[in-house]
């Protein structure tokens, strides 16, 4: 814990950040806090500005405006002072290919000047499950392990904070699962995380999430706040071919979005009157059955995603 950053603080409070390539605007005035030992998600599509934003938050990249704190040091002129006590877990495994998982712990502990480098790397390889594994090369790790591993290395230097830009992209559903207990053990000790996904079920692991679409933030708060913001309703409907019904109820009025689940459409609309009159011809149809249900959260994603302009064009 650094002493720039008092207990009773957020780890992370940015407003208005900004940041353009050229002429497009990628970070479009985001606002965001993030409270210390949360785990808060980033949820949006390819291209929304949240790996930009990760990298302004950990000094990486310069903002074009906008001001703020990261650990409470000021991301503008303290960037060096932050980048210190961040761990950043990039999309990208970019740990040495060929060392071993203890090789390249043990580097990553001298590039820290970690007292007893050949200790921490112990401690990490226990503290993950790497034990028997210590001597194979992260090359020949499967998705999994090469997770495991660039987490133990983001750890090692103990930092205050966890930047992670989508770090289970193409990781089966155990490794996933195994990772995000870790993640939940290390918030409990105190440890605030930042993390990018695309899956629905490690955003409802969070604490709290962000949705941010096209350069923009348009949502943030618990699973349950985020869901309830977009007011939709949400029927579900099944029976024999209710598939074949999606490109029909998409053309109705008062329907704005038919999303498939398993054998059944999930119905959505946003005004609850209007959407009960234009599913009420199918509900007396005797093939079908309609229930009324709660918007998930990809219902919520969709929406949102729907509702936002793509700053490509």
């Amino acid at each position: 814990m650094t002493e720039a950053a008092a207990p009773s603080e957020p780890v992370i409070d940015v407003t208005d950040l900004t940041k353009s390539f050229g002429d497009r605007v990628v970070v479009d005035k985001l606002s965001l806090k993030v409270r210390k030992g949360s785990i808060h998600g980033f949820l949006g599509p390819n291209g929304s500005g949240k790996t930009t934003t990760i990298r302004m938050l950990c000094g990486l990249l310069t903002p074009d405006g906008g001001s703020g704190t990261c650990l409470g040091y000021d991301i503008l002129t303290q960037s060096e002072a932050i980048r210190r006590r961040v761990g950043y877990m990039t999309q990208k495994f970019s740990l040495y290919q060929d060392l071993s998982i203890r090789e390249n712990l043990e580097f990553v502990a001298r590039v820290y000047n970690l007292d007893d480098p050949k200790r921490k790397a112990r401690d990490a390889i226990e503290r993950l499950g790497l034990s028997g594994r210590e001597n194979q090369l992260a090359g020949n790790l499967s998705g999994g392990w090469k997770q495991r591993l660039a987490l133990g290395a983001c750890i090692l230097p103990e930092p205050d904070l966890l930047l992670l830009d989508e770090p289970t992209a193409g990781v089966d559903p155990k490794a996933r699962r195994e990772f995000w207990s870790e993640i939940h053990a290390l918030a409990a000790e105190g440890l605030s995380v930042l993390v990018s996904t695309h899956y629905m079920d490690e955003a409802e692991r969070c604490h709290e999430i962000a949705y941010m679409a096209y350069g923009k933030l348009l949502v943030r708060g618990t699973v349950d706040e985020v869901i309830a913001s977009t007011g939709l309703h949400t029927w579900t409907v099944s029976g024999p071919g209710v598939h074949r019904l999606q490109s029909e109820l998409e053309a109705i009025g008062g329907i704005d979005m038919v999303a498939p689940f398993g054998t059944s459409l999930h119905v959505c609309g946003r005004d609850e009157a209007a959407l009960l009159a234009a599913i009420a011809p199918f509900r007396a149809r005797s093939d079908l059955q309609w229930a009324p249900s709660e918007p998930t959260l990809e219902d919520t994603f969709i929406e949102l995603m729907n509702r936002s302009e793509d700053n490509f064009q």
